[in-house]
């Protein structure tokens, strides 16, 4: 909870070292999934069953539709959380249910014999992990003390970062067995890991993180429950907006580029195993990101959040400029550096300051929303799919070059949109 205490957290208990890592390990396997998800197995399941000219365009609609679905539910099953009043918690057992949700709906990946069939089974993926992942965003802000939620949201990214990374090399050379056609066995087995990974870190959650009973709040009419979530008055809110806005060009141009690299390394660098080189981009990212998440945020605890996240826009904006004016595989991996430092410095501090515009009380709505935004950057990014092909048909590789000025231009103005959030954020 709120209070004036630098060390302790909710109930007055003292928080600490190994509290942020209980209310933050859930992140690792969440990361995972969609990593792994929309880098590297759902492009090569894509091409299992549409035509080659036409696979950045039935990719982005299946993640665009996905993710749209995730901005629904997310915010809707948050705000159910914040009104809930459950024995043990109103977090955790909205966790419970969207996790074993999650783990019921992976196999359909799998299974899937059609591309509609796939596009099922992945939307049902995203409605239950965002039906965990919106209560559990709220640990942060309702138990960590406030002068500690900038290292809090270090470690949060830290974790978002290596899981991330953690399983997606592994993966990747199963996929790349898979595409080239040795059984599907290995399909089976990526999917497999990242099932172990969600169940071993929601158990690890349900057990250490200690929730004080919810109290219920009345219940609202269907409708008021439906559109309520996503209600926010504007003018009191002027900063979040802003905030929301920055937030979401910064993460469809990241999300593009995570979207459509294997597909790019497959067609323009010219690579053997693009699942792999994606991996590999992957990697060289993740550790720019871990060099600096965790500092970043402890240092915006110091200096404030938004000094850092503008820098961090402007410097992926160089990243993606020396892909743009190299297309070596050499030059691209030190722009997946660039970008990594970048990212992780902006998620951390970003995230951050999400928590100090939330509303007290409606912490996991508020919290939500902002994931609407990342959620919503990273399905506008898939929209790019047509686009992308349409110049690839004009002429071999034009339409990655499109997509990566584009990029450049998301995370520049994502950076210079920070400068619009004014008042007493904390520091």
């Amino acid at each position: 909870m709120n209070n004036k205490s630098g060390d302790t957290g909710s109930g007055g208990r003292r928080f600490g070292t190994t509290d942020y890592f209980k209310i933050t390990i859930l992140v690792f396997a969440i990361s995972a999934l969609w990593q792994a998800m929309h880098s590297i197995i759902l492009p090569l399941r894509v091409l299992d069953f549409v035509a080659e000219s036409e696979k950045n365009t039935y990719l982005g609609l299946l993640t665009f539709t996905g993710l749209i679905l995730a901005m629904a539910i997310q915010p809707i099953v948050s705000a159910a959380s914040d009104r809930s009043g459950f024995r043990w918690g109103r977090r955790r057992p909205f966790i419970l249910l969207g996790i074993m949700l999650t783990i019921l709906f992976l196999p359909g990946i799998g299974l899937a014999g059609s591309f509609s069939v796939l596009f099922a089974g992945y939307c049902l993926l995203q409605a239950g992990s965002n039906t965990a992942q919106g209560p559990f965003q709220a640990f942060i802000p309702e138990i960590v003390p406030q002068g500690k939620r900038g290292r809090a949201s270090g470690v949060k990214g830290l974790l978002e970062i290596v899981g991330a990374v953690a399983l997606v090399y592994p993966i990747a050379i199963f996929m790349d067995n898979y595409a080239a056609g040795d059984g599907s066995q290995w399909l089976w087995l990526a999917l497999a890991i990242l099932g172990i990974a969600l169940v071993a870190t929601m158990v690890a959650t349900l057990l250490s993180v200690k929730e004080h009973p919810g109290r219920s709040a009345p219940r609202l009419p269907l409708l008021a429950a439906i559109y309520k979530p996503f209600k926010i008055d504007l003018r009191a809110n002027r900063n979040f907006i802003w905030f929301l806005a920055s937030r979401l060009l910064i993460f469809m141009a990241f999300a593009t580029i995570q979207q459509f690299a294997l597909f790019f390394f497959r067609d323009v660098v010219g690579v053997a195993e693009p699942a792999e080189a994606t991996a590999r981009f992957t990697i060289v990212a993740v550790v720019g990101m871990l060099a600096v998440v965790y500092p970043a945020g402890r240092l915006s605890d110091r200096i404030g959040r938004k000094p850092i996240g503008i820098f961090a826009g402007l410097l992926a904006s160089l990243g993606v400029l020396v892909i743009i004016l190299s297309h070596s595989y050499a030059a691209i991996l030190v722009a997946a550096g660039i970008l990594g430092i970048a990212i992780g410095a902006f998620s951390s501090t970003n995230w951050a300051l999400a928590t100090d515009l939330a509303t007290r009380g409606e912490e996991a709505r508020y919290l939500a929303l902002a994931n609407v935004a990342t959620a919503g950057g990273a399905a506008l990014a898939r929209l790019i799919g047509p686009v992308i092909d349409h110049f690839n048909n004009i002429s071999a590789g034009m339409g990655y070059q499109v997509m990566f000025i584009v990029c450049l231009v998301y995370f520049a103005a994502g950076a210079l949109l920070l400068l619009k959030v004014k008042g007493p954020v904390i520091r």
